[in-house]
């Protein structure tokens, strides 16, 4: 892997690319935004740095990494070499267990019982830094205001309470206290959160991975499958709603429909099966390098 600091350099030092900017919004959709790895190096091996990047749940995972100056290859080095081990993953889900009964206990013992900000701390690279102000590049971090019945955005202060609190999906992960909130998956209100970024470049890029159902036996689904079936069909719904009324100059959605949003140990499946949106994105790109040139 490549030296951090070295990495950050060769980050800090590239010259902006001439012609329009770019920016970037990547989608959420658990383990299958492990394809947003294909994008970040597509931009990488074009030599274009987003002048902002907005993301929810996963994507604002995947978006602080890009942030903070990671490059694609070490993002995807980083998320194989946990990912792929069942043990690494169960190292560190123990690291991130309550250090008290009564905190596991705390609000009776129930579906979603998870610590989001303990899991984010046990998972997330070094790289990442503490605040929205140490990055590199701006970052836009979406949640969904539950009591607020809005979306909340975060962009400066806290890093790491942001990013848990945008990927606690309500199944899995306890609700995040931040500001007076009370904060769940950003995923919920805007699945992917490229209007924020509307303006803020001449090239918006969105990568779409929230996917949907699939026929995959015939079997009923189980409740918990059918939970999550029925999230995509509501964020789809959002999305489409969406796209109504603004479109991203460039919007991809990768084949990611055959797996689940917990589905992270298939991290090299994953990565096998989305591969083509690495050129696809680079047409796309180029195309519109074309375009802004006549």
């Amino acid at each position: 892997m490549t030296d951090r600091s070295d990495a950050a350099a060769t980050l800090v030092d590239r010259k902006p690319p001439a012609g329009p900017t770019f920016a970037i919004a990547f989608g959420g959709g658990g383990a299958r935004g492990l394809a947003h790895i294909h994008a970040i190096e597509a931009l990488d091996e074009l030599g274009i740095r987003p002048v902002a990047i907005s993301g929810s749940s996963i994507g604002a995972l995947m978006g602080a990494g890009m942030a903070a100056g990671m490059s694609g290859k070490e993002i995807r080095a980083y998320a194989s070499g946990v990912l792929a081990s069942r043990a690494e993953v169960a190292s560190r889900l123990w690291r991130a267990r309550p250090a008290k009964f009564s905190e596991m206990m705390e609000g009776g013992l129930r579906l979603g019982q998870f610590n989001a900000e303990r899991i984010i701390k046990a998972f997330l690279p070094a790289q990442i830094p503490h605040s929205f102000e140490e990055l590199q590049i701006p970052l836009h971090v979406t949640a969904t205001d539950y009591y607020g019945h809005r979306l909340a955005v975060f962009k400066q202060g806290d890093l790491r309470s942001a990013l848990a609190a945008s990927a606690a999906l309500p199944a899995v992960f306890r609700p995040v206290r931040r500001d007076g909130m009370t904060l769940i998956d950003g995923g919920i209100y805007n699945p992917v959160p490229f209007d924020v970024l509307e303006g803020a470049a001449d090239v918006l890029i969105a990568i779409d991975v929230v996917g949907a159902p699939t026929v995959r036996s015939p079997k009923v689904p189980s409740t918990i499958e059918m939970m999550f079936g029925a999230t995509q069909l509501m964020m789809q719904s959002i999305i489409a709603l969406k796209l109504q009324n603004k479109r991203p100059d460039i919007l991809l959605r990768p084949a990611v429909e055959r797996f689940r949003v917990l589905d992270f140990l298939k991290v090299d499946a994953i990565m096998e099966e989305t591969a083509s949106i690495k050129d696809e994105l680079k047409r796309a790109v180029e195309a519109a390098l074309e375009g802004s040139a006549r």
